[in-house]
Order: C-alpha cells, then sequence, then structure tokens
C-alpha cells in the first residue's frame, strides 16, 4: 500500500483478520491481497432520469471509478470484491457509456473480480468477472445484507455517523459483524443510531468514519 494510504488507513483485527480500513470506504485485507468495496450505485443518475425525467450531473460513475482506480492502485490487490448494489439497476448496467464499460474492463485486467448479488443488481451483469451470492475469504463471509451471523462482512446499510454535528460515511463493526459504508459517489446514508443498525450490533461498537483520514471512534 502506498505510504500516504497507509498512514491515513485504519488498520485493526477483525475475526482473526488483519483489515485496513481505507478513507475512502474500501477495506483492503493485506494478508489476502482482497479489495472489498461497496453499494457503489453506479448509474444511479441514470436511472433516476430514466424513472422520473429528472437530470443530475452524469459524473457519478466516473467520480466512482476514478476513487476505485485509485484504491487499487495503491493496495495492487489480487481480487477485488463489490459487495452488492455495485449498480443502481440492471438497466443501468446495461446502458453504461462504453468508455466506462472500458475502464472497468482496465481496472479488472490481471484480477479477480467478484460481483456480490445485490438487492439493486440481484442478477449477473455482462462486465467480466464472477457473479456470486456471496464469498468467503478465510473464516470470513462477504455478502451484500448482514443476516446476523458470526465473522460476516456486508454492506447495503450505507452507515453514516455523526461527531461534532459532522456526519460522515462509516464503517461500523463490533466483534463478530462488519457493515461497510457506501463507495459510490451518488448515495445517501443511515444513521449509525438508527434501530436498524443497531438491531446488528453488541457492545462495544466502533464506527470508522471517512473522509480525509479513517477515523475511529466508540458508538454510544
Amino acid at each position: 500500500m502506498r505510504k500516504e494510504q497507509f498512514m491515513n488507513a485504519y488498520h485493526f483485527t477483525f475475526c482473526g483478520t488483519i483489515c485496513h480500513a481505507l478513507p475512502s470506504g474500501a477495506l483492503y485485507l493485506p494478508e489476502h491481497s482482497v479489495l472489498c468495496v461497496s453499494d457503489l450505485h453506479l448509474g444511479k443518475s441514470d436511472r433516476i432520469a430514466r424513472r422520473s425525467g429528472i437530470m443530475l450531473p452524469p459524473y457519478e460513475v466516473q467520480e466512482t471509478l476514478q476513487k476505485l482506480e485509485s484504491d487499487i492502485g495503491a493496495t495492487a490487490p489480487d481480487c477485488v470484491i463489490c459487495l452488492g448494489d455495485s449498480f443502481d439497476d440492471l438497466d443501468a448496467a446495461a446502458s453504461l457509456a462504453e468508455d466506462m464499460r472500458l475502464w472497468l474492463t482496465r481496472l479488472q485486467a490481471g484480477k479477480r473480480w467478484v460481483w456480490i448479488e445485490g438487492n439493486h443488481d440481484p442478477g449477473p451483469v455482462d462486465l467480466g468477472g464472477t457473479h456470486l451470492n456471496e464469498v468467503q475469504v478465510a473464516k470470513l463471509t462477504l455478502r451484500h445484507i448482514a443476516t446476523g451471523a458470526r465473522d460476516e462482512i456486508s454492506g447495503h446499510y450505507h452507515p453514516k455517523h455523526r461527531v461534532t454535528g459532522r456526519s460522515r460515511p462509516a464503517f461500523l463493526y463490533d466483534q463478530e459483524r462488519l457493515i461497510m459504508p457506501a463507495y459510490g459517489a451518488y448515495t445517501g446514508g443511515l444513521s449509525s443510531q438508527s434501530a436498524d443498525l443497531r438491531r446488528l450490533f453488541s457492545e462495544p461498537l466502533i464506527a470508522i468514519m471517512t473522509g480525509h483520514k479513517a477515523i475511529p471512534v466508540p458508538v454510544r
């Protein structure tokens, strides 16, 4: 990992596995050379325009892929796992601009690439890689929606945490499970204090806030 990303990441051990939470919202597992990202929601502006006629600036795919390219360059993973809702719907995946498709192809080159099934993109996409419901990395199970099982990494909820009036996308984890923040540029978030999230965790619960630097704070 590049020195700047290493210094700004938060390094911790989860369920016996060394983890680096990157400021971008990606998770790197150095022992396994795996980079995980969740909830890219590529094509959200396309989906909103298609369903409502509301036009948003069409730069979210480019912004998200730029961030992903930077994290791949910094960590040089053998495997990239996208934990579901990589596309805002299957039509968004099919209508991805050709230059963005080529960009994804370049990012995939020489790597194992896994698309985990999400509730927004339940079917396989014609964009290279492997489409799975879940994947195992050592003792960890990676899936889109948390089941409450032990040794689990998931996404879906887009957790955010607020400190001194500022809310940021955040990883949430306790001793048994970890939920990743949304990685995509056009994604909202769910408060770490919400009942839907709190019911999944026990104490102590830690939020790792993203931004310029990944910073762990207790959730009280």
